[in-house]
């Protein structure tokens, strides 16, 4: 596990993805398990607990991938808890491009094509990660959220690609006070999980 030969793999699927400026391509998601963030709305509480999820041997794993898309994001649970290199390496000599979904908060690792940050109150990100954002996407809860959104829009790149996504189960009272934020302030979009609407993974 330390070399990353072995990750705990929750799920890996070939599906869309739903979210952010890629919405809509299709993509091969590889959910890694373990996170230390906790978010009490995660709609993927199950991915938290590591021991929960088998090791899965990468070779056998990429192998599997590559079968259906070049195009792969890394999710979890926390990704970046786990030496990526392994991985990632395995996954470029296939001629992969490599996303990763991540809160930050743990140093990067690995070779990423497309970093998506998505900052947590919880356990804030480690500034390298922030420095290399190619896509900001905030989850707005409570109004307090617009203020930390911006707090990390501030610290990304300039070229960074700003979002602001409702947290689905408030999506109907939090979407109008988005829109209104959004047409005041137009640097930022509007992320919506329409993997959700469509009922697919």
């Amino acid at each position: 596990m330390k070399e990353g030969k072995m990750l705990p793999i929750m799920e890996h699927f070939y599906t869309l993805q739903g979210e952010g400026v890629h919405t809509g391509m299709a993509s091969y998601f590889i959910r890694i398990g373990g996170c230390d963030v906790g978010c009490h709305w995660c709609d993927v509480k199950e991915s938290w607990e590591a021991g929960k999820h088998p090791l899965t041997d990468i070779d056998t794993l990429v192998d599997q991938a590559t079968e259906f898309s070049k195009n792969i994001i890394l999710t979890g649970g926390e990704p970046l808890m786990w030496n990526l290199d392994y991985l990632t390496a395995a996954l470029k000599a296939k001629g992969c491009t490599i996303h990763i979904e991540t809160s930050g908060s743990h140093p990067l690792s690995g070779q990423i094509d497309w970093i998506c940050l998505s900052p947590k109150k919880r356990l804030l990100p480690k500034d390298e990660v922030v420095a290399k954002a190619n896509e900001l996407k905030c989850i707005i809860f409570n109004h307090h959220d617009f203020k930390f959104a911006e707090e990390f829009a501030a610290r990304v790149p300039e070229d960074c690609e700003l979002f602001l996504q409702p947290e689905w189960s408030k999506r109907e009272e939090i979407m109008p006070k988005i829109v209104d934020y959004i047409l005041n302030n137009p640097k930022w979009k509007v992320s919506i999980q329409t993997h959700k609407y469509m009922n697919i993974p």
